[in-house]
């Protein structure tokens, strides 16, 4: 394998000619994979000096004048990367910081009432502000992980915002083990923790050796590193073990992990994803330069209150809007309501329900027969096809995600009718480790059997455009360019109840096309934003010209992640959403009326929802309907 020092020069070698890196070669400066790669140069900040200074310049182009940082092609709500880059500035010994530490200060996070997500996780401390993804948001684990790493590498680690970021970690920890995006129990359910939040969260909470949780994230982070070949996973694993070396668990887990990321390089050198490169580089160099190592001692002392910034109508605090902004941004929603009345219905409200007992099953032969109806209205030949399949979590042994051999029949039929480029694409909400949920659900396997390449929309560019819908009161909504630049679109779920929603579908699918770079991890801004505004803002903004949903076995009770598996033995397709999914909520005994998101669909001309007008093709309904159990507690979701 490479020595440390040349995976370190081939990482300098990939920054871009105008400095900075993107999440992949090619794609343009972004401020979290140049704060990793420049953190892994500083091991030898003479030999790198040019491209430090280069890569420095690149992140001030994202500096405001208040002292935070924010990505200047993305979301300026979204003010995550500040602590990310004070981090980086203080390491490499920058003078200038103090202005944007004070302003880390006081970007603390706030608990929105009217988030549906707060009344059944009070497991959790929701008065601890910790920070989050975007202004004006609830806290999550990775932006406080960083903004408490930040405040104490440059000598803030007595303040109280961070005694309270402290507590917020170790408040949001489980009992067993490791941590998640911030929930620990939902509806009554254990969530699981995910690995490298884990590590970020002991990377900041250095030095509280007395917390029992603590002790129980180093073991849980030992297991799961000893279990894995994930080289994100790795990397982290090893950073935050390091960091913790004192610790009898987190000492002899270093090096079996190290070598374990020894193995996965000599396998692919170097890394494909610049962020797994710059980590790689940091964890097997941590021995001699660990700019994550903390050396002051905290202590678990109550903090201050922290006043809540009042949002605006655009989800901006009101110190950065203008009055000017406010009346723009109102005679916009009433010109776009007016063409929201004039919005033509699809030009087919047909279904297709196909019979398909098993994913065995000659997938392809029944994918044609189901497209033949829809050909004429959604051509294919000679244009650009982007899959986009429900990618959720991977827990072994549950039934969540589109099943890869559905997908697999769906690229093969892309292939067919002559599409010129196939691309599979998806941004989960939970795991921003995408790569490690592509390859542990089989997709990866797929992808690489038909050479179709994988994009991870969290991290695609976005493209702002104007909110079509402006339920969410949101003026503009961004959009991952790989989705919007689509010839055709195609949304490919699994058929699931879901906890909130009612059901989760084509249209719910689409959350998965704004990246978390613009509205964090999980998205849970848009579901305090009222989850079926968000669903129909979406679908109008950026509408899907065909669904292809997988009801071959689906998932009722608690989804989308907890309920049971649910044989219902249908593929369903159709070019208009709403029309999909009231025929998808009929076969599983939910009355389409009832459900939110499909009620706002219909009233915003989106899709047919009566059954009267929906033209049923293939299978009846009452020949493969079979009732669904429902989520807990839905009742009071449903219209």
């Amino acid at each position: 394998m490479p020595a440390v020092s040349e995976l370190r020069d081939s990482l300098a070698a990939r920054m871009l000619p105008t400095g900075g890196w993107g999440y992949i070669d090619g794609q343009a400066a972004h401020p979290e994979p140049t704060c990793l790669a420049l953190l892994a140069l500083a091991g030898n900040p003479d030999r790198f000096a040019s491209e430090i200074a280069a890569g420095e310049r690149s992140l001030q182009e994202h500096a405001l004048a208040d002292g935070s940082y924010r990505w200047s092609r993305g979301r300026q709500e979204a003010a995550w990367p500040t602590a990310l880059i004070l981090f980086t500035r203080v390491v490499l010994g920058r003078p200038d910081w103090q202005a944007t530490a004070a302003r880390l200060r006081q970007m603390r996070g706030q608990v929105m009432q009217a988030d549906p997500e707060v009344a059944d996780m009070m497991d959790i401390d929701v008065r601890l502000r910790g920070w989050p993804w975007a202004d004006g948001n609830f806290p999550w684990v990775e932006p406080t992980a960083w903004a408490v790493l930040a405040l104490r590498r440059c000598g803030s680690g007595d303040c109280p915002e961070v005694a309270d970021g402290l507590r917020l970690l170790i408040d949001r920890a489980f009992d067993e083990g490791g941590v998640n995006y911030g929930n620990r129990r939902v509806l009554g359910r254990l969530t699981e923790p995910i690995p490298s939040p884990t590590a970020l969260m002991l990377l900041a909470v250095q030095g509280l050796t007395d917390e029992p949780r603590v002790a129980s994230a180093i073991r849980y982070l030992r297991q799961q590193a000893i279990q894995t070949d994930d080289l994100e996973h790795l990397s982290w694993a090893k950073l935050a073990l390091a960091a913790w070396s004192d610790h009898p668990d987190a000492r002899e887990s270093l090096a079996p992990i190290e070598r374990q990321i020894i193995a996965v390089i000599e396998k692919s050198s170097p890394p494909h994803l610049v962020v797994r490169h710059a980590l790689a580089v940091l964890a097997l160099n941590s021995n001699s330069f660990h700019p994550f190592r903390l050396t002051d001692r905290p202590a678990l002392q109550p903090a201050a209150p922290c006043p809540q910034p009042r949002l605006s109508e655009n989800g901006v605090t009101q110190t950065q809007g203008s009055i000017l902004r406010r009346v723009a941004s109102r005679v916009r929603g009433l010109f776009l309501n007016g063409l929201s009345a004039l919005r033509p219905m699809p030009s087919t409200s047909a279904v297709h329900i196909a019979t398909a007992n098993s994913y065995d099953e000659d997938l392809l032969r029944i994918l044609r027969t189901q497209f033949a109806h829809f050909r004429q209205h959604v051509p294919m030949a000679n244009r650009r096809v982007v899959l986009k399949p429900n990618l959720v979590e991977f827990h072994r042994g549950k039934i969540i995600n589109t099943d890869p051999r559905v997908i697999d029949a769906v690229i093969r039929l892309c292939r067919e009718e002559g599409a010129s480029e196939i691309i599979v694409a998806e941004g989960p909400g939970h795991w921003r480790n995408v790569s490690f949920l592509v390859e542990e659900s089989g997709l990866g396997e797929v992808l690489r059997r038909h050479g179709v390449p994988f994009v991870d929309l969290n991290h695609d560019e976005p493209e702002k455009l104007l909110n079509l819908g402006r339920l969410t009161g949101l003026d503009y909504l961004y959009v991952a360019r790989t989705v919007v630049q689509a010839d055709v679109l195609i949304s490919l779920p699994k058929l699931k109840t879901h906890h909130w929603a009612g059901a989760t579908l084509s249209l719910k699918n689409l959350f998965g096309t704004l990246p978390g770079t613009c509205y964090g991890w999980p998205k849970n801004e848009l579901h305090w934003r009222g989850i079926p505004n968000s669903i129909v803002d979406i679908a109008l903004t950026n509408t899907p010209h065909l669904a292809i949903v997988d009801g071959i076995v689906g998932m009722e009770g608690d989804g989308p992640l907890n309920g049971t598996p649910k044989h219902l033995g249908v593929l369903v397709m159709g070019s208009d959403l709403v029309a999909v999914d009231a025929t998808c909520c009929r076969l599983m005994g939910l009355d389409p009326q009832r459900i939110p998101y499909l009620l706002l669909a219909h009233q915003k001309q989106l899709g047919r929802l009566n059954e009267n007008e929906i033209i049923q093709l293939g299978e009846t309904i009452a020949a493969k309907a079979s009732r669904f159990e429902l989520p807990p507690k839905i009742e009071k979701m449903l219209a």
